[in-house]
């Protein structure tokens, strides 16, 4: 997903809060959405139902690689190839960003694998929290994101702005600075699902930036969501969640509850109507 989200970024135009460089969910994978090279749109899908990358032009040419285990050095060589073929080269960073110990996308023979039945899972995963994520997007009547998921951190996020500019965020492991503070160049409410990592299980948070005096003591519900000291942020945990009675009901109320807490701490104007 690095590769070819960094196909994307290097074929769109920069879109603040670097929002040209995400990925979509689709009812078969993900996608790019169209890109350009000159006058050429070419899209990128993942399909995770054939396991398949497809990448298609405007001008009719297609080409496929199969999604299976081999190495990141190889998969790179297949798509570049692929782009180079239907007359959309490219030339992108090859170096990982958001990871432990990058390697070069050239020269990663160590990392092979690709399990069919969990990339699906994810998917899944993917699909029905952009569902509910869409549901609360829609009670904003101020700036907010897309749904979009980002391939450095793998969290799909959805994003509310305040309209008030933000102090200067600090430095973060693996991102360039500028990155960072084009991210963060507003006061934001934001939340998303996070796959986890070791020793953290996959959740859902919401966080605010600046985080206001008060935040993390915020009263916030269901039940099982508490404000996560190592992380700084509200979580849900996905297991919570889909356990629930009512889990499009515990994650509606979780986003809703700590974007009250982020806009009340943080004293937004809420004299402009919600939808919500």
């Amino acid at each position: 997903m690095q590769v070819v989200g960094k196909v994307r970024m290097a074929l769109t135009p920069a879109i603040n809060q670097c929002w040209n460089v995400t990925l979509y969910p689709t009812a078969r994978g993900l996608t790019t959405l169209p890109m350009w090279r000159g006058a050429v749109t070419v899209q990128i899908d993942f399909d995770f139902l054939e396991h398949v990358l497809l990448v298609e032009t405007s001008e009719g040419g297609r080409r496929v690689i199969q999604l299976k285990p081999m190495a990141v050095a190889e998969f790179y060589r297949e798509v570049m190839a692929a782009l180079e073929s239907l007359g959309t080269p490219v030339s992108i960073w090859p170096m990982p960003v958001e990871v432990a110990e990058p390697i070069s996308f050239e020269q990663d023979f160590a990392h092979q694998a690709y399990d069919p039945e969990f990339a699906q899972r994810f998917w899944r995963v993917l699909l029905q929290a952009t569902r509910v994520f869409t549901i609360f997007r829609a009670g904003f009547t101020g700036k907010v994101s897309p749904v979009h998921l980002f391939w450095g951190a793998m969290d799909l996020a959805c994003t509310r702005f305040s309209g008030r500019t933000a102090p200067e965020h600090p430095s973060m492991p693996g991102l360039p600075d500028r990155v960072t503070r084009d991210a963060y160049s507003h006061e934001v409410s934001s939340c998303g699902f996070w796959p986890g990592a070791p020793g953290i299980e996959p959740l859902f948070y919401s966080y605010a930036y600046p985080e206001p005096a008060g935040y993390s003591e915020f009263p916030v519900k269901p039940a099982q969501a508490f404000y996560h000291t190592g992380l700084g942020e509200f979580v849900l945990p996905y297991e919570e969640m889909r356990q629930s009675a009512n889990p499009d009901g515990a994650l509606l109320e979780f986003l809703q509850n700590t974007f009250d807490g982020a806009a009340d701490c943080g004293k937004w104007d809420r004299s402009k109507p919600e939808i919500a």
